[in-house]
């Protein structure tokens, strides 16, 4: 219990030093970072130190800190994850107007798929709608498994450990070496399908947006009744998630 309270503050004290360096309009000195922070000057030299190290804050040749420019990549991550639906929706309006289907945004969030965001399309018959903030585990769904492909051999096998793969319908994936095979699939072609795995009668594709890093941050997917799917759709969507992905920045690889 003492260590994890010791943990605490230490990094208690490590973002007080952030944010006296995150008001201050340049470089700071040790004294002054120290005595803004409240902290013992030893105490903020050391736990500096250890952020230097971590690329989180910069020295300069007078001897002052300043943020460092490790930040900069937190903050475009972040501003993509941000912006994401802002950026997808006009896309998706139009991916959902020609098929007529349900179009989703999804990001994943440990072992579930989350539905952040969906546009319906004009089809007049039934229409298969995910309420957002909906989830599911990532293998029964087709953007889940796009992240899943993402994963490590290592992670993969940790996911079905963690989950034991449940069925949800006769066509889930439930052993590791179906799911493996799968993912391969999806590695080579950047497009995964969800056949009436998580639901009857209910059929996805999905294909990844990537960030301006190359950063798998969310997922497309058309949904809709397994015998109104089109041959057409797939790369359709896979246009639609390259737009996407080009709009935070994406270049991909020609």
């Amino acid at each position: 219990m003492k260590n994890t309270i010791s943990s605490i503050q230490v990094l208690d004290r490590a973002m007080a030093l952030v944010g006296v360096l995150s008001r201050a309009p340049g470089p700071v000195s040790l004294t002054r970072l120290a005595n803004d922070a409240g902290l013992h000057t030893a105490s903020a030299h050391r736990i500096l130190g250890a952020l230097m190290a971590h690329g989180l804050i910069e020295k300069s040749g007078a001897g002052e800190y300043d943020l460092g420019v490790r930040w900069l990549e937190v903050g475009n991550r972040l501003r993509a994850r941000l912006n994401i639906r802002q950026v997808a929706m006009p896309a998706m309006q139009q991916l959902a107007e020609l098929t007529g289907e349900t179009v989703n945004l999804i990001v994943r969030r440990g072992d579930e798929a989350v539905y952040v965001e969906r546009v319906t399309g004009g089809q007049t018959m039934i229409q298969v709608v995910q309420v957002v903030g909906a989830h599911a585990p990532l293998h029964v769904t087709a953007v889940g498994k796009v992240f899943l492909a993402e994963d490590s051999a290592s992670g993969v096998m940790g996911y079905a450990e963690r989950t034991g793969l449940p069925a949800y319908t006769a066509n889930t994936l439930t052993t590791l070496e179906k799911l493996r095979a799968e993912l391969e699939v999806i590695r080579r072609e950047q497009l995964a399908y969800d056949r009436e795995e998580a639901e009857l009668g209910v059929a996805c594709i999905g294909a990844p947006i990537r960030d301006a890093e190359g950063k798998l941050v969310a997922g497309l997917s058309i949904s809709a009744p397994a015998d109104r799917h089109k041959p057409g759709w797939a790369e359709a969507l896979k246009t639609t998630a390259a737009q996407t992905g080009a709009a935070l920045g994406y270049l991909a690889d020609v």
